[in-house]
């Protein structure tokens, strides 16, 4: 036996293979050439044995094609050999070429079965490696262990937990559950599938657990949720590796629990000897970014300087992040300076840009967005979003044009960027337009363009078509989509309907948030409906767990105060359990306005004042009050206040746009170049709508004057010079589209109505708080406002 043993040890065959396996370790394919030239003359050339190990060594040192050609030579070829040139091509990613050597093989085996399936999982076809097993159970050829890990990687790897649960049945039935590897995969593939409980139940049946199998479950815990449960694992660990770590401090980021991922990597640096790598670094500069921890983030760079860290690639994108984000734009500048590679610039630049707009400069983060030469739509977002935050609308739409004629296609971040432009612009036809290039560019139906339009639609007094875009939204599910429609509908006098909205939201199983209740108390307020508005925000609290804000209680206070309730309203503020602020003394102080009361709006007026002594509109309603009253001395006496103390009065204007152009308009203007026409069309419009029984409230003009000169007045009020104007210049039966910074007053209300139904026009007035739709002689809030 032992001289058999020694033969064929010391056989050619033996010989050459030794010295393939050695070229094989050097990686050396020429020196396997030259080994191949000698088997020839050898004449071994015919070894099958010999033949698949050279074409193994030709194959692993990247020489396909010689492999491919040898194989081809081979005049005998056994499984061995086939399965060695179907597992090269599956090893490289050349998918195609293995399938084509698999289904060339008279009798393939469970060695190729695998290989092939091998490829499909490694180049991500993770279906077709399904398809491929199943196949393979098909024709009834059995499964080893490595090919149930990797379908199990393949299942793992798009969450294919039904798949994932049916072959975690075969597993058991071929009697391989216990053995650790495949238990492994099947740990791995039930976490990333989000099957807790079974995950669970496969680790805790594995015996000799590996570091692999607890980080599993961390990540598992940390992916649900259950951060108690991940800590506690993280704590049970008898050894952690890097992942480990890493798992810990990137879950605790990911899910905004920056301060936890801090103090995780702070132990790291402190008790283990590992050293932290790119993922680490990555996760907890951005929750420093997060947290504006500028003083953290400074130590971590230091860290970085001095373990000579590459700060190439996501380290110095984070790096750059950290410092734009907390206030530490500058040096973030700096740090880009130093790193010079091209893909890292544009994220970078993207990063110190968002800091500049941080702090206001525009001027500085435009001098960046130029500097990018190949700008992403992330740039281009983030300079647009940049300028309507800092109220440049103008530039914003500038850059949006410019983006659309030289740059990507926007996104929906980028939309609903332009959206909220048109929105505080109230035009319609900009809005119209971008709604248009949203559909262009399928972006219409995406929740935040969605949102965007309604809001749009909403401010430019369009509710119905704000009412059509939240039709068309797909399974809406989201809070912000039914809040946006609610108080759409509340602010253009439609109040049951808003009101009837929220309760199908309530019933179709969506939470509202504090927001949504804003929307429903206005709904209330703008209705007088006293009783439901005192329900509701009793509901806010008892059935949603809503503690109330101060919009909350300003609602009410308004509710109340509208209603004549003045009392109601006063004791509501005393019985506040925060401290009233300038907008709630403010919503009292215009009820008593409305309800001339002059005692409680001289209480309030005192109140808004202590908190903002430069409140214009404070001393306005309380002078304003006084001469409602007929008290011309005491009106007197608080204007004359105002002028000493040097508070100027809000001035009132108002505008429309027409042919995307805005027009505005102040009262008894005189600048606009149509001035003669409108104050023709205004004088005309006057005389017809007396005949109509129009009666001028001169009572509205709270100055002691002649009833002729404030009736003039009245007839050039802003508003009402916009309509003249935009019945001028518009078709017949056009809508007109009013806006007004300031409260309309009760004589525009009033001749609005008898203007409307004089043109046979709709005429919609936006002002400070709501909408009227005037529209055949009546108006949309039954003059309740």
């Amino acid at each position: 036996m032992e001289n058999l043993k020694s033969q064929s040890l010391n056989s050619p065959s033996y010989y050459y293979t030794s010295l393939l396996q050695c070229t094989l370790k050097n990686n050396d394919p020429f020196s396997a050439k030259s080994i191949h030239a000698r088997i020839i003359k050898s004449g071994l050339h015919l070894s099958v044995f010999l033949m698949n190990n050279l074409v193994n060594v030709y194959a692993k040192t990247g020489f396909i094609s010689d492999a491919h050609n040898l194989f081809d030579e081979m005049p005998v070829k056994n499984p061995s050999s086939w399965n060695t040139l179907l597992s090269a091509y599956a090893k490289q990613g050349r998918v195609n070429v293995a399938r084509r050597v698999f289904e060339e093989m008279p009798e393939p085996d469970a060695v190729s079965w695998t290989a092939l399936i091998v490829g499909y999982n490694q180049t991500g076809q993770f279906v077709t490696a399904i398809r491929m097993f199943l196949e393979m159970v098909y024709y009834q050829v059995l499964p080893t262990q490595y090919t149930m890990t990797n379908i199990l990687s393949s299942c793992a790897a798009f969450s294919g937990l039904d798949i994932g649960r049916k072959v975690h049945s075969f597993v058991v039935k071929l009697g391989l559950s216990r053995v650790n590897c495949v238990a492994n995969s099947l740990l791995n593939m039930y976490s990333k599938s989000g099957d807790p409980v079974t995950a669970k139940f496969i680790f805790d049946g594995i015996t000799l657990k590996t570091t692999s199998n607890w980080n599993a479950m961390i990540s598992l815990h940390m992916n649900s949720g259950r951060f108690d449960l991940a800590a506690k694992q993280f704590e049970m660990m008898a050894e952690r590796d890097i992942v480990s770590w890493n798992s810990m401090i990137s879950g605790y980021n990911q899910h905004g629990y920056d301060a936890e991922a801090l103090c995780i990597f702070s132990k790291m640096l402190r008790d283990s000897i590992l050293k932290p790598d790119r993922y680490t670094l990555t996760s907890a500069l951005s929750a420093c970014a997060n947290l504006e921890k500028l003083n953290v983030g400074k130590q971590i760079h230091a860290h970085i300087i001095v373990t000579n860290f590459d700060t190439s690639g996501a380290v110095g994108n984070a790096l750059i992040s950290m410092y734009s984000k907390s206030g530490g734009v500058q040096i973030a500048h700096r740090v880009l300076e130093n790193n010079v590679t091209s893909n890292f610039k544009v994220i970078a630049l993207t990063s110190i840009l968002d800091g500049y707009l941080k702090l206001g400069d525009i001027s500085s983060a435009r001098c960046i967005f130029d500097s990018v030469k190949d700008r992403d739509v992330v740039s281009w977002t983030a300079m647009i979003v940049g300028y309507v935050q800092n109220g440049h609308n103008n530039e914003a739409m500038e850059v949006f044009r410019s983006m659309v004629r030289d740059g990507p296609d926007p996104n929906n971040y980028t939309l609903a960027a332009m959206l909220s432009v048109s929105s505080s612009l109230a035009s319609l036809d900009h809005g119209k337009q971008i709604h248009t290039r949203a559909i262009r560019f399928g972006e219409a139906s995406s929740v935040s363009v969605s949102n965007a339009l309604i809001t749009m639609y909403a401010k430019a007094g369009s509710v119905n078509a704000a009412r059509r875009v939240f039709n068309l939204i797909p399974r809406n599910n989201d809070t912000v989509s039914w809040t946006s429609m609610i108080i759409a509908l509340a602010q253009h006098g439609l109040g049951e309907e808003s009101l009837e909205l929220f309760e199908h939201m309530l019933t179709s199983g969506i939470k509202p948030d504090h927001i949504t209740y804003v929307g429903v108390l206005s709904a209330c307020t703008h209705m007088g409906l006293v009783k439901q508005g005192r329900n509701y925000f009793k509901m806010l609290k008892d059935e949603h767990g809503i503690e109330p804000t101060s919009s909350h209680y300003a609602c009410m206070i308004d509710l109340y105060g509208r209603a004549g309730m003045l009392i109601e309203a006063k004791e509501f503020i005393e019985t506040m359990p925060i401290e009233p602020d300038n907008i709630a003394w403010g919503s009292l102080l215009a009820s008593c306005r409305v309800h001339k009361n002059v005692d409680l709006a001289k209480v309030a007026a005192e109140r808004l004042l202590q908190i903002d002594p430069e409140n214009s509109g404070a001393y306005s309603a309380l002078a304003n009050v006084y001469s409602a009253c007929g008290k011309w001395q005491d009106a007197a006496t608080i204007r004359k206040s105002m002028k000493v103390r040097q508070v100027k009065k809000e001035q009132g204007f108002s505008w429309l746009h027409i042919r995307n152009e805005a027009h505005v308009f102040g009262v008894e203007d005189a600048l606009h170049p149509q001035r003669e026409a409108i104050y023709q069309m205004m004088d005309k419009i006057w005389i017809e709508i007396k005949k109509m029984g129009f009666v001028p409230q001169t009572e509205a003009v709270l100055h002691d004057l002649e009833e002729e000169l404030k009736e003039q007045i009245l007839k050039h009020h802003s508003e009402k010079l916009a309509i003249a104007f935009g019945l001028l210049n518009t078709p017949e039966n056009a809508t007109l589209r009013i806006m007004k910074n300031l409260r309309v007053c009760n004589d525009c209300h009033s001749a609005i109505k008898y203007i409307a139904k004089l043109v046979g026009r709709e005429i919609i007035v936006r002002d400070a708080t709501r909408f009227h739709h005037f529209k055949d002689g009546s108006c949309s809030c039954r003059d309740y406002w």
